[in-house]
């Protein structure tokens, strides 16, 4: 099982403003993956059960260039306004964690082959010799446990990402859905992350289905002009 007992001693608390309020932004170095990490904090939350919190895994593409070919952009701005909108909650900021773990230049290598040869997010890795998900949230919940948050309500599609918490000891009393809307320039990555990773990501279906009903009604009326 991992260490569960690890605690936290390199850290730096302040305030900081932003456009959506003020948070209390605690940063800590993690003493076992040694990456710089940021805990987002609003409201009280020591001791509180089903605190909140998002555990966001870094994205420099999607994060800070808004790219369209995956939705952790928009995960990372609907999941700070749902904190917000209930006026506490925890953001947690994982460094360490592009391209699930294998790092920026190696995801830049994986969009290369899923543009030219059509390869989705998963083969694009596994094809460069590279793994699938190698993301550690003991961070995470190494400051969850520093805060002293009792229970989390997590907010995240991926179920194995509520066990891997679990596992490190944090109680995640619910679920709670984080969709961004799906579109042509991501639809090919959430559906890989639908039927091969087990996320839970049902507007992926409405999209094809739309679709399927978009192509039928097309082709009537091409039929119509025959």
């Amino acid at each position: 099982m991992p260490d569960q007992d690890t605690d936290l001693t390199d850290v730096a608390e302040s305030d900081l403003t932003t456009r959506r309020g003020t948070f209390r932004a605690v940063a800590f170095r993690d003493p076992l993956d040694g990456h710089e990490h940021m805990a987002l904090v609003l409201g009280e939350v020591v001791d509180r059960e089903d605190v909140l919190v998002r555990a966001h895994s870094e994205c420099m593409t999607g994060d800070i260039f808004g790219a369209t070919r995956c939705e952790c952009g928009e995960q990372l701005t609907s999941a700070l306004d749902a904190i917000v909108r209930e006026g506490s909650g925890i953001l947690v900021y994982l460094r360490g964690h592009e391209g699930r773990g294998i790092g920026l230049v190696a995801k830049v290598r994986t969009h290369i082959l899923q543009d030219e040869q059509g390869l989705d997010t998963i083969d694009s890795a596994t094809s460069l010799g590279l793994p699938v998900d190698v993301r550690d949230y003991g961070p995470a919940a190494r400051v969850l446990h520093y805060l002293g948050v009792a229970s989390v309500r997590l907010l995240s599609n991926n179920p194995d990402k509520i066990g891997a918490l679990e596992g490190y000891g944090i109680r995640v009393s619910k679920q709670v859905p984080l969709l961004a809307p799906a579109h042509n320039g991501n639809i090919a990555y959430l559906t890989a992350k639908r039927d091969r990773l087990g996320h839970d990501l049902p507007q992926v279906e409405e999209v094809s289905s739309a679709s399927l009903c978009d192509s039928g009604a097309r082709g009537q009326e091409d039929s119509g002009h025959g």
